[in-house]
């Protein structure tokens, strides 16, 4: 019986560190790099252009924008009920097989306020307020269908609409670089023109097994665990198990199982890794459910409480945060003198991107 091998965390770290684009910055466009990712975290508008800057050689905020203007990438509820950056062809591929958990986690917040509705009914009346193609805020779709269902109240009434039951996709301006503007829905296949993919009929799940390939191929190794912490569905272990002849397995030094495409990067643990600055929420942090490869459990919290995190030596070492053209960066433990030029380095370069140019201020804080 041949024994499976072991990665140790440092061997996890640079794999992710490679499949991320954050081991060496990538020429790609940046609708390749999106695609690539699985589509980046966007719950705040402005942070995905910061993740593609950390992964792109020379990208322009302009070429993201126009992205979006052109509907190639979208602004959705997808993954984890939460709004991401993604390829159309993702989303329409994608976003059925997320319709059952984005009703789960909206019903888990408002189930007593949705007591005795009939979703299917709420779904095809706000179809039908959505129907005319004009963009609405969850608000105001809550308002127009507040009549029929007024015991719910607007949030809870809003909310289950256009974070669940329908395919909606937020609409430009929202997202554009450097651009402050509200939410505002209209359906995915009036935006893109088409409906989105039904699931199949049968249990082959085609849309999982896609899902877990696409997943390895910018986080693995990983654990089923994992997979699911990225995407939040249920039911994905049977579409790894369809897959396993394709995959090769290691064990991590918890003993967990871990999969992986033959082919992926996995580079040798001794690769050195630059300084890379994160946004918030960013998946290379919170695509996992061991988040031990990347940052300590100590400052495991600050992953969901939407910090932005320094990357040193790989691993998450630092927060930052930008306000009048001045980055300023405080440490998570002691940096020696070698890291904390890199750091500033680095962070001159991110001040310049964020200021367009006009400032490259960086301030390192003392720790408390």
């Amino acid at each position: 019986m041949s024994r499976t091998t072991v990665l140790g965390t440092r061997a996890l770290n640079r794999a992710t560190l490679a499949r991320q684009l954050l081991l060496q910055r990538a020429a790609l466009p940046a609708a390749d790099a999106v695609a690539h990712l699985g589509g980046l975290q966007a719950q705040e508008p402005q942070e995905p252009f910061t993740g593609l800057w950390s992964r792109l050689r020379a990208f322009d905020p302009a070429e993201l924008s126009d992205l979006l203007v052109r509907r190639e990438v979208v602004r959705v509820h997808l993954m984890r009920r939460t709004v991401h950056l993604v390829t159309a062809a993702d989303a329409l591929a994608w976003r059925a097989r997320h319709d059952a958990m984005l009703r789960q986690r909206t019903l888990a917040t408002y189930r007593r306020e949705l007591a005795g509705v009939d979703l299917g009914e709420l779904a095809a009346a706000g179809r039908e307020v959505l129907a005319d193609g004009e963009p609405r805020s969850m608000a105001e779709l809550a308002r127009a269908l507040a009549p029929r269902w007024p015991e719910p109240g607007p949030r809870p009434l809003g909310e289950i609409l256009v974070a669940a039951l329908l395919p909606v996709v937020q609409l430009p301006p929202r997202g554009l670089w450097r651009t402050k503007a509200g939410v505002r829905n209209v359906l995915l296949s009036t935006w893109l023109g088409r409906e989105i993919d039904p699931l199949p009929q049968d249990a082959t799940d085609p849309v999982g097994r896609a899902m877990a390939r696409r997943y390895l191929a910018a986080y693995g190794p990983a654990a089923s665990a994992d997979l699911r912490a990225w995407c939040g569905l249920a039911g994905l272990p049977a579409a790894v198990a369809a897959l396993r002849d394709e995959l090769v397995g290691f064990r991590d030094e918890r003993g967990r199982e871990l999969l992986d495409l033959p082919d992926a990067p996995r580079p040798d643990p001794d690769t050195p890794a630059p300084v890379r600055f994160l946004p918030a929420f960013d998946n290379a942090v919170l695509g996992y459910h061991d988040r031990g490869r990347i940052i300590d459990d100590a400052h495991r919290s600050l992953s969901v409480a939407g910090e932005r995190v320094v990357l040193v030596d790989g691993r998450v070492a630092a927060t930052w945060r930008a306000a009048a053209g001045t980055v300023t960066v405080t440490p998570l433990r002691a940096l020696t003198r070698p890291e904390r030029a890199e750091v500033t380095e680095e962070g001159r370069a991110l001040a310049s991107f964020l200021s367009d140019g006009e400032s490259d201020h960086v301030r390192i804080a003392t720790r408390d």
